[in-house]
């Protein structure tokens, strides 16, 4: 069961159905659409969003508005515990350290509340916004995962993994 997750300037919350309309309104940007949709229409990533077989979704909220969404998936093998993150801002409010915020809150609660020794985010290569955003909460470069998402375009694109280990807190 999800729970609320409070870090300095946000707050992490489980994802309602009541947030569906805001998510699609924040996905139809196109600084977002770009980067997240990949070969999906809006409707299938929006309702992907909400499912939750195999990531726990958040709705990220600063100042009492929704400025975005966040997620974890986790592997629970004991020798390879660890999880993983992804997230998108609204635009508008970009440039305010929301971003960074909502990676570094879930991934401390990851790191010392679930167990986990390793967190791990993935953007896309030439996404340097987010890839400053996640460094600035921590994360340091892994690699480059060659050919890693389709895009909207149809073709392959190059990922950057950058991870955060429990041992990287201070």
């Amino acid at each position: 069961m999800s729970q609320v997750i409070a870090g300095a300037h946000v707050v992490l919350r489980p994802l309602a159905t009541a947030d569906r309309a805001r998510m699609r309104d924040i996905l139809e940007q196109p600084a977002v659409a770009d980067r997240w949709l990949g070969s999906q229409t809006l409707d299938e990533a929006v309702a992907e969003l909400f499912k939750r077989d195999d990531h726990t979704p958040f709705a990220n909220e600063a100042r009492g508005a929704i400025v975005g969404y966040i997620q974890f998936a986790e592997e629970s093998d004991p020798d390879y515990r660890s999880a993983s993150i992804d997230v998108f801002i609204d635009p508008g409010w970009h440039g305010r350290g929301l971003g960074t915020g909502a990676v570094r809150t879930l991934a401390r609660h990851l790191l010392r509340e679930r167990g986990h020794h390793r967190v791990t985010i993935d953007p896309a290569a030439d996404n340097e916004r987010a890839i400053r955003a996640y460094r600035r909460a921590g994360f340091r470069p892994v690699g480059v995962m060659r050919a890693y998402e389709r895009g909207r375009d149809g073709r392959w694109h190059d990922s950057l993994l950058l991870d955060l280990l429990a041992s990287d807190l201070d």
